[in-house]
């Protein structure tokens, strides 16, 4: 007598849920009441190796709309991101890319 092998079963996607999948995250820095806006410049410049420029105005996206999307990713390095933003002191969160 033989033993019938399990089946795999694959399972299916919807188009809205493959797209969702595929999205990047994203961080965020919010703007706070503590930090200066030349030390958020270099917190950016220092971790994520933005130039000068770049920096600043990211900087200055977070001071005047109050947040800015600082670095795109997989959820896994958007972790990592966060959590060294936190290490500064900055408010940052991560979420899917809209």
């Amino acid at each position: 007598m033989s033993a019938a092998s399990p089946v795999e079963v694959e399972p299916t996607l919807t188009p809205d849920e493959i797209t969702f999948l595929a999205k990047p995250w994203v961080t965020l820095v919010w703007d706070d009441p503590v930090n200066l806006m030349s030390y958020v410049s270099y917190v950016f410049q220092k971790y994520f190796g933005y130039d000068k420029k770049k920096a600043e105005k990211l900087m200055l996206e977070v001071h005047t709309e109050g947040r800015s999307v600082v670095s795109t990713g997989t959820r896994e390095e958007m972790e990592r991101d966060v959590q060294a933003m936190h290490e500064y002191g900055l408010w940052a969160t991560m979420e899917k890319a809209s």
